[in-house]
């Protein structure tokens, strides 16, 4: 027992010149994320204006970071990024303040889609026609079971102009893979049909 505390005094007095730094950019990020978590007020300028004053004092005091000032320059830089669109969730109701539920969506699907078809990559199916895959997989798995009426559509232009763009986006690799077999018959292919637009009737 003895042993082990001599360790522990010794590793916490060989550390102890580390803490000041760690614990100076820890109290700078946990106060940006109670600022964000504490932001429900009726619009985003208060809180815009409070973390716009934490990144001055980061800028301020990043001396005090040591070692991890390089990194405190990085979250500051990147919040810099994300900024134009760092406060809406503030303003616009019901609007999440991040993306995990999406990221959990997009997951799920993956693991789905894994689990059916057994590939670790997307299928070429999903690649194409994801933008309607994705939403039916989800609806499915919210609302269970649906019924047949619900499935048609409301809007008969707006599915035209879907399904065309979905037909478009499968002809463009149907080429694909048409030139990847072949790419000498392709070529010579679409270079008779050339010719022959090209030339009068």
């Amino acid at each position: 027992m003895s042993r082990l505390r001599s360790l522990l005094r010794g590793g916490l007095s060989g550390t102890a010149a580390l803490w000041p730094p760690v614990e100076s950019a820890y109290a700078w990020v946990f106060r940006a994320a109670t600022i964000l978590h504490e932001g429900t007020g009726p619009s985003s300028q208060a809180v815009r204006a409070r973390y716009r004053g934490l990144l001055g004092a980061m800028a301020r005091g990043t001396a005090r970071a040591g070692d991890l000032s390089e990194a405190l320059e990085h979250f500051r830089r990147v919040t810099r990024s994300y900024w134009p669109g760092l406060f809406a969730c503030y303003d616009v109701a019901d609007l999440p303040r991040t993306n995990n539920s999406l990221e959990h969506l997009f997951g799920a699907q993956r693991y789905h889609e894994r689990r059916a078809s057994g590939r670790k990559v997307a299928s070429p199916g999903l690649v194409v026609r994801g933008s309607v895959r994705l939403v039916a997989a989800t609806a499915t798995r919210l609302r269970g079971a649906v019924r047949g009426e619900e499935l048609a559509p409301s809007d008969l232009d707006a599915w035209r102009e879907l399904r065309s763009g979905l037909e478009r986006r499968q002809e463009v690799r149907v080429h694909g893979r048409r030139f990847r077999h072949d790419p000498q018959t392709y070529l010579q292919r679409l270079e008779q049909a050339l010719i022959k637009g090209i030339l009068p009737p």
